[in-house]
C-alpha cells in the first residue's frame, strides 16, 4: 500500500485546482490511498473524501510546514504530490525535517516566476529534490528539458475531461452568436485582446460577447469595457460556478492568453461541442488542429480573430465539423479516466525511483 499526500495552494477555481479535485475524487486504486491538503476556497465543496483532507493557511508558511510534517508522519506518507512550485518547496522543507525521506512528484501546470528569472536555480531545485515531474503538454516537457531539467525525470500526462460532466450538445443554427472568454481575470489572460476583438465587431448586431471568471483584474476590465463604450456588447459574468453550462451556451470560445501550458478550458470546450478560436500558445496545438478541430491564430491580432469569428459565423457546416472532430479527439486522448490511470501508474513507478 502506498500513501500519497496531494497538495495544492488553495481551492479556488482554476485548472490546477480542478486537476487536484479530479485526482481526489476519482483515483481509486487498491494499492494507493490519497490524502490531500490545501488552503480553503470555493472548490472545497467538490472534495469527496473530507476525512483525508487537511486545511492549510493561505499566508502562514511555518504553520503549513508543521501541519504537513505532522501529516506525513501520522499517515506514513510515501509520496508528496505537489501541484505547484510553492508546494514543491514545502515538500523539500518537510523532507529535511524527516528521518525517512518521502518521494516528491511535481505536476507543472504553469510557467513559474523562478524559471523565468533564475533558470539555473529552478533546474537545480527540480534535479536535486524532485523524483518525477509531470507536464500537461509535450510542449512543456520539451521546454523543461531545454532549460536543463533531467529528461529522465519528465513525463507528459495530459489533462482529462470528465465526459459525463461535459456532455456534447450539437448547436442549432441561429442568427445570434454568443462568443465567450472563460478565464481568471488576471493580466496573463489578456482580456484586452478580447475587448479589442469585440470592438472590431461592435456593429455586428447579432454578435454578443461574454467574459466569465473572477480575479484581481475584474474591476479594471469592467472599467476598460465602459471606456470603450462596449457595455452593451460585452457581458461580465464574474465568478462562474458551473463552467460546463457557460461553455455550452457559447457558440464560440476564445483563448487570448499571453502564457499558457495546456489550458483545461480548451478541452472542456472541445468536449461539449463549442468551437475554439485560440492564440497559438504553449501546448494548445496538441489539442486544437488548426482548420480541423478549431482555429489557431499565430499572432495577437484582433483583426485575425475577428476574421475567423466572422468566417465561422457564416459557415454552419464548418462549426459542426469542428465540434464533432473536437469531441472525437477528446474521447480518444483527453479523458479524465486516462489521466487518472496514468497518474496512478506514476505513483507506483516513482516509489521505486532514487536519484
Amino acid at each position: 500500500m502506498k500513501n500519497v499526500l496531494l497538495i495544492t495552494d488553495k481551492l479556488i477555481t482554476g485548472g490546477a485546482e480542478t486537476y487536484f479535485c479530479k485526482l481526489e475524487n476519482q483515483l481509486n486504486h487498491p494499492d494507493i490511498t490519497v490524502y490531500t491538503a490545501a488552503a480553503m476556497g470555493e472548490l472545497y465543496n467538490k472534495i469527496q473524501y473530507k476525512k483525508r483532507f487537511t486545511p492549510l493557511s493561505r499566508k502562514n508558511h511555518l504553520h503549513n510546514l508543521y501541519v504537513l510534517w505532522k501529516k506525513v508522519r501520522t499517515c506514513k506518507i510515501d509520496i508528496i504530490h505537489a501541484n505547484s512550485l510553492r508546494m514543491v518547496m514545502y515538500a523539500v522543507c518537510v523532507n529535511r525535517l524527516l528521518r525517512k525521506k518521502v518521494k516528491i512528484l511535481y505536476t507543472k501546470h504553469n510557467v513559474t516566476v523562478l524559471e523565468q528569472k533564475a533558470k539555473s536555480l529552478f533546474c537545480k531545485l527540480v534535479n536535486s529534490f524532485v523524483h518525477q515531474v509531470i507536464t500537461v503538454s509535450r510542449f512543456e516537457q520539451e521546454q523543461l528539458m531545454h532549460l536543463g531539467v533531467n529528461s529522465g525525470k519528465v513525463t507528459t500526462i495530459y489533462n482529462g475531461v470528465d465526459l459525463d460532466q461535459f456532455v456534447f450538445k450539437e448547436k442549432a443554427a441561429s442568427l445570434d452568436c454568443h462568443i465567450g472568454l472563460l478565464a481568471r481575470a488576471s493580466k496573463e489572460k489578456n482580456h484586452e485582446l478580447f475587448i479589442e476583438i469585440a470592438s472590431l465587431l461592435r456593429d455586428h448586431e447579432h454578435m454578443k460577447f461574454h467574459i466569465g471568471g473572477g480575479g484581481p483584474e475584474l474591476q479594471r476590465i469592467q472599467e476598460l469595457i465602459q471606456q470603450q463604450g462596449l457595455s452593451h456588447k460585452i457581458k461580465i459574468w464574474g465568478e462562474v460556478e458551473d463552467p460546463e453550462a457557460f461553455i455550452t451556451k457559447m457558440d464560440m470560445l476564445l483563448l487570448t492568453s499571453h502564457r499558457e501550458v495546456f489550458p483545461m478550458v480548451v478541452l472542456e470546450a472541445m468536449a461539449v461541442g463549442t468551437p475554439m478560436i485560440s492564440i497559438d500558445v504553449g501546448g494548445v496545438k496538441e489539442a486544437i488542429a488548426n482548420g480541423d478541430t478549431g482555429y489557431l491564430i499565430p499572432t495577437y491580432s484582433p483583426q485575425a480573430f475577428a476574421e475567423k469569428i466572422t468566417e465561422l459565423y457564416a459557415e454552419q457546416e464548418q462549426k459542426q465539423r469542428f465540434a464533432k472532430g473536437a469531441r472525437k479527439k477528446v474521447e480518444q486522448h483527453f479523458t479524465s479516466s486516462q489521466m487518472i490511470a496514468s497518474t496512478a501508474n506514476q505513483y507506483v513507478n516513482v516509489s521505486g525511483k532514487s536519484f
